[in-house]
Order: structure tokens, then sequence, then C-alpha cells
């Protein structure tokens, strides 16, 4: 408890002690929803917590402690909401958004994950990926001569260029281990598209690796490291954007929490994939034969109820022509995938995220659209997932791989 006591913040302090205990943002939760099991509310994930900060910290704390109002947080009340901080949220967001009080609770379970893991209560299994990533630079093990044999064979494969460690670039360009090892398809997708507005960019062996499980596992150290190798190599090669693949925790800890960890502003842009695809688009420099079908777009909650960029995805769809079915709740109030926040690495949970999952495919169905597309490939991967286990006959794409599919001239 330490640990998260030392976090505390003003902010912090106001959002435990501005609880009503109302209840209303439960139904925001896909977990909740989808278990109607009353201890997957939002705010009771921070119970341990909160009771912490009330007899250490809030303004009734000498009195809580004095008459025993508020007993110390024992270890084995932590080691019981385990489950609660990892296994039952990814972090979406979608409560903070219901909360009537403003709430941020996702970033507050962020900061109770801190204090898990100083703790050495994270799942072994989504601890061995945060330190496969801070020991190796890649939670799937796509280290720097992995890299380099990939794109040399996706290079050759489809001829396309694919520039590492070149000294100088305008934008330096990351990936996520998944579309390395997963969706090489994507790497390939994206040099098109680079050479299609004839960009001048890079690779760098050095800082490549975009995902960030130091701040999925609670690490604060290991986020640092992980974010600064991005920095440097940007700094290194006098990069003007830092563009961030299609994932999208990366897209939070960099674009949102970067320049906390450099420790001033970020002397180049960041961003997300789908942000630089529409800025392009908007400018006249990706030109795109037009799509004849209907799509539906699953937002990535880092990106749009998280991130902001909840339109550039709708602009590049716009510019293909597409027609566009948005599912119900879509946007900012779009269901998680269920997957996010580490939870797909956590395979006790996956019971739980089964059933959340159903609540995707019936928002899918019931949208009606030839194809679905998403800007996440953590996403991309938690539905192909969800399609083996159900039998399921929807297979989710790639945005950006769309966009190179469709590049005129």
């Amino acid at each position: 408890m330490q640990s998260f006591m030392r976090g505390m913040s003003r902010p912090v302090a106001t959002y435990l002690e501005s609880c009503i205990h109302c209840g209303e943002y439960a139904q925001a939760c896909h977990f909740h929803v989808a278990a109607g099991d009353p201890k997957y509310t939002p705010i009771w994930k921070l119970e341990p917590f909160k009771r912490a900060y009330q007899r250490e910290a809030g303004p009734f704390a000498l009195f809580f402690r004095m008459f025993g109002l508020k007993p110390r947080v024992t270890i084995e009340e932590l080691e019981e909401w385990q489950e609660l901080l990892y296994d039952s949220c990814t972090m979406c967001g979608r409560c903070t958004l219901a909360c009537p009080m403003g709430i941020d609770i996702a970033s507050l379970v962020g900061l109770a994950r801190h204090a898990m893991f100083q703790a050495g209560l994270v799942p072994h299994e989504l601890w061995a990926v945060a330190e496969r990533a801070e020991r190796e630079g890649s939670p799937l093990g796509a280290t720097p001569k992995v890299l380099k044999e990939r794109i040399e064979w996706l290079a050759e494969e489809h001829g396309v260029e694919i520039p590492l460690d070149r000294p100088r670039a305008d934008i330096l360009v990351t990936l996520s281990s998944i579309e390395i090892m997963k969706y090489p398809q994507s790497i390939v997708a994206l040099a098109r598209v680079l050479r299609h507005i004839g960009a001048d960019w890079t690779l760098r062996s050095d800082g490549y690796e975009a995902t960030n499980f130091g701040i999925l596992s609670g690490n604060v150290q290991w986020q640092s490291d992980l974010s600064m190798k991005l920095i440097n190599a940007a700094l290194a090669c006098e990069a003007k954007t830092l563009l961030l693949p299609e994932c999208g925790h990366a897209y939070g800890a960099l674009r949102w929490q970067g320049a906390n960890i450099y420790g001033k502003p970020l002397p180049f842009r960041v961003l997300h994939v789908s942000e630089f695809l529409a800025d392009n688009a908007k400018k006249g420099k990706l030109r795109l034969r037009k799509l004849a079908r209907s799509v539906t777009f699953h937002d990535p909650c880092q990106v749009s109820r998280r991130g902001g960029a909840t339109q550039a995805p709708r602009e590049v769809l716009r510019a293909l022509g597409a027609e566009l079915h948005e599912p119900e709740s879509s946007g900012d109030l779009n269901w998680c995938c269920g997957g996010g926040g580490g939870v797909v690495t956590i395979h006790r949970a996956d019971p739980l995220r089964y059933k959340a999952f159903e609540i995707k495919m019936r928002q899918m169905d019931a949208a009606g659209a030839d194809m679905a597309v998403t800007s996440c490939a953590n996403c991309r991967q938690t539905f192909d997932d969800g399609q083996a286990h159900f039998g399921w006959g929807r297979t989710m794409g790639s945005l950006l791989e769309l966009v190179a599919d469709r590049l005129a001239g």
C-alpha cells in the first residue's frame, strides 16, 4: 500500500472523496454486464485502496485509525483483489465516461496495479510477458535480430523497401510485436502507404517496439524504459513525427504519457497510424480507389475513448467511399473487445473474457456490414481468438491493410 500512497495526488484524492456510491456506471462495464456479478462493479475493484487512503491520508484518517473504523489492508485481501484489478478490468475507461462524478476509474486501476506489482501480486503470465519486454525489448521475442530477418523477408517477398537504421528521417515508424510476429502484412501495408505518399521514413533497431507492458503490468520503471527507447530513437534520427502502429495502449503510453516520462514537451509529433492516414487523406496525398462495400469499425478503447482520435478512422473510411455501418454504442461509447489491459495474456481470465466478447459479437452482427475493421492489433487478435472459440463467422480486419489494398496509381 505504500506504493499506492506514494502515488497519491490531489486529483486521486479528489476522485476517492467524490464517489457517492451510486453504482450508475456498473452497466457500463462489459465484465459486469456479461457476468451479472456485482463484484465486477468498477469502483469496487478499488475498495482496498480506497480504504487505505481513508485510513492513511483522508481528512478523517486520524479518527478512522483512532477508533479502528478502517483496518489495515492485508496481503490476503490484495491477493483476493488480484482478479478484480487484472482479470476483470481492461482499463478501457467506459465506466469513467459513465460516472456522474467524473471519476477516472481506469487511471485509478492503473495506480492500483503499480502497488500490486510492488507487492509481487501481478498474474504470472502478465509478469512474464512484461519482464521479457524489459529484458529483450519485445514481449513476444521480436528482438532486433528477429526484426531485421522479418523485414528482409517481407521486403523480398512483397517487393517493398523497408528502411532500417537510417541516420536521418522525417518519420520514425514503430511497430507492435503482434504485427511483427502475427500480422506481418501490416508492415508491408504501411511500407506501401509510405511509398505512395513519398514519405521519408525509417525503422530503428534501437527503438521500434511500441507495445508497453510496463504500463499494463504496473511497473513504472519498465514503462519508462520502454517509452524512452522510442523517444531516444526519434531524437537520434531527428524525426519530426513518431508514428505509432495499430496498437491501442501504445498510443496512450506515448502520446499522453511520453512527455511526462521525458520531462518536457516532446520535440516531435506522436501520431497513431489512423491519424496519419486521415491527415494524408485530407491533404490529398492518399489517393484511394473507392470501396463498394459496407464496413463497421471497432474502436480501440485507448485510441478512441481514452485517446481522443475517434474520428480519424471514420475520416479514412469516408475517403474510401465505404458505407459505414456504425454499431450501437460506437465511438467513445464503444464496448471493449475484452482483451486489452493485459487481460488477453491471463489464461484464468478466459471464461470471463469470452462472456464479455459475446457483447462484441452481438454488436458486430447487429451492424450488418459486409466487413469489419479495427486499428489495433491486440483487438484484432482478441477477435481472432473469439472467432475460433465460438466458431463465429466474422473476421476482424486491419484499417491500414484495407487502405493499402485500395491505393490508386
